[in-house]
């Protein structure tokens, strides 16, 4: 008789199979263009991914926490970001600051 508890199995997060080519390819089926953005967002989301699995003490030190996009207006930065936060299932929050420019 084997009883499997609540806590003992380890939840793996979907993103940890996830490879940049797979990450751009899920954001081009909503975002044209712009491969070199999505390729770099890709490439940063992966590396969070790794960095999680440091120990505390190191990841601490090398975890970046966000990503900032800069670009002009309607190039599909706030689409990728969007997409992105949906994918890593992450909270997404838009900052508009044009106006203080």
């Amino acid at each position: 008789m084997v009883i499997y508890l609540p806590g003992a199995v380890e939840e793996r997060d979907p993103l940890d199979d996830l490879t940049p080519r797979q990450i751009v390819a899920e954001l081009d089926k909503y975002v044209v263009g712009q491969n070199a953005a999505k390729r770099a967002v890709a490439i940063a989301l992966r590396n969070r991914m790794r960095r999680q699995k440091l120990a505390p003490e190191l990841a601490e030190d090398v975890m970046p926490k966000n990503i900032i996009m800069i670009g002009p207006t309607g190039v599909g930065k706030t689409e990728v970001a969007r997409r992105l936060s949906k994918l890593a299932n992450a909270p997404f929050l838009k900052v508009e600051a044009s106006k203080f420019t």
